[in-house]
């Protein structure tokens, strides 16, 4: 008969050796994610350094401390909607593009290169780029679906090759 101490032992030494296969599965997991955190991040501080504000402007202005909005742009943090809100406001952009780099929202339909030119227009306010590039996404929307219709539409045109055989 076994002994408690021996048995107690055991499982010890079974659960030692299952956790640490799952913590090498999951470390292989996590090296395969893509790391939305730092694509944020790095965002983010393109957007400051494009800006010219220092760390400490933004945190003071976005209302969160600075050692957290340094954690965000490194990637060691995710900010939650709310906080990429203020992170935006500090930053005077929309706050859709912050949620677009963190993938809380998809793209917006469209070419990037216009909807990144809209988007960096100081001429504008937030809101104009907001009504200009739902004005964009309708007109590029039609566009398509009038393609689409007259390519449906179009008559299949025989090949020549098919008819002398």
């Amino acid at each position: 008969m076994q002994r408690p101490t021996e048995f107690v032992r055991e499982q010890v030494t079974a659960v030692r050796g299952t956790v640490a296969t799952a913590a090498a599965e999951a470390s292989t997991v996590a090296s395969n994610v893509p790391a939305v955190g730092s694509q944020v991040g790095e965002f983010i501080r393109s957007q400051r350094s494009a800006a010219q504000v220092s760390l400490r402007e933004l945190a003071r202005a976005a209302g969160v401390s600075n050692p957290y909005l340094s954690q965000v742009e490194r990637g060691l943090r995710k900010p939650s909607a709310e906080i990429l809100g203020q992170i935006a406001r500090g930053l005077k952009i929309s706050a859709e593009t912050l949620y677009e780099q963190a993938g809380i929202l998809d793209r917006r339909a469209g070419t990037a290169g216009t909807v990144a030119a809209i988007r960096a227009d100081e001429a504008l306010s937030e809101r104009h780029k907001a009504v200009l590039l739902e004005l964009y996404e309708t007109y590029a929307r039609e566009h398509a679906a009038q393609l689409a219709r007259e390519q449906a539409a179009a008559p299949t045109t025989p090949n020549p090759q098919e008819e002398t055989a």
